[in-house]
């Protein structure tokens, strides 16, 4: 008789509900293994939301939407999605320069590692902006997939070494909390506010005891998706608990906030778990 497949090359097995955990540690050491060869030992991560696209393709896409908005109802629909796609692509490109700021910066500490490499959800829209201004800065760039039915293929700026593919959306939480030195929160949808809470939660009960700067970019935006200072009035939030981010609406002023806070946190006086 042959020889049977050991356990962990039956990929009928690997891949059945009892072998769960075996895939859950896979997701949790082989990123820890690629990072330690790569020497790369903390991020600055981007969310926002995948569907902003950069404004050269946003106005093609309303030039032709104005040549349809008379046909229909429907054509004139698509018009106003247009319109609005214009107005947020701001974001777009104001994600990649933040991101190229930000690589040329780290590239210049002169530390001899890999500090503060750009990451995001390695999709399209603001993830791939942030990748994008990573490697127009000729920096590395971290892409943490995740596999979904729809919008997330890997964005084509991704350092190769460094785009990884999660199945599990916990373990993909993990990597980007563990890594991070800093967040930048651009405008999104439930991915970007899940992302926001999950990590403020974290930093609020103690959770995450290193201090994480937090950027929430647009608040144009934001003030009308969030309206922190209510849920204070409320009750729910304490006065102190605005103070866990910094709203920022240009590339400069969340630069200049996120290097002054990571030398005064991580450069200056080292490591602060």
């Amino acid at each position: 008789l042959p020889k049977p497949p050991k356990a962990y090359r039956n990929m009928d097995f690997i891949d059945s509900p009892e072998a769960r955990p075996v895939r859950i540690l896979a997701e949790f050491l082989e990123p820890q293994v690629r990072f330690r060869k790569y020497h790369v030992t903390d991020t600055i991560v981007f969310f926002g939301s995948a569907r902003v696209v950069p404004s050269d393709k946003a106005k093609g896409d309303l030039e032709r939407a104005k040549g349809e908005s008379g046909e229909s109802r429907v054509h004139g629909e698509r018009f106003k999605h247009a319109e609005r796609m214009v107005q947020m692509a701001r974001y777009y490109d104001e994600a990649v320069e933040l991101a190229r700021m930000m690589t040329i910066w780290s590239k210049g500490l002169g530390k001899g590692q890999r500090r503060f490499i750009i990451c995001s959800g390695g999709g399209p829209g603001i993830m791939e902006a942030a990748n994008r201004g990573a490697i127009e800065g000729k920096g590395l760039s971290i892409g943490f997939n995740i596999s979904i039915p729809f919008e997330q293929m890997p964005n084509p700026y991704i350092s190769p070494e460094l785009n990884f593919e999660f199945h599990y959306f916990f373990i993909r939480k993990y990597w980007f909390a563990y890594m991070a030195k800093a967040l930048v929160i651009f405008p999104g949808g439930f991915g970007t506010l899940d992302e926001l809470a999950e990590v403020l939660t974290l930093i609020q009960t103690g959770k995450i005891r290193k201090k994480i700067p937090i950027v929430i970019y647009g608040s144009e935006y934001w003030n009308k998706v969030i309206n922190f200072h209510k849920m204070v009035e409320w009750g729910t939030l304490s006065p102190e608990d605005l103070d866990l981010f910094r709203i920022c609406d240009t590339p400069q002023q969340a630069f200049d906030y996120l290097t002054q806070e990571l030398k005064r946190l991580y450069v200056n006086k080292g490591e602060q778990e």
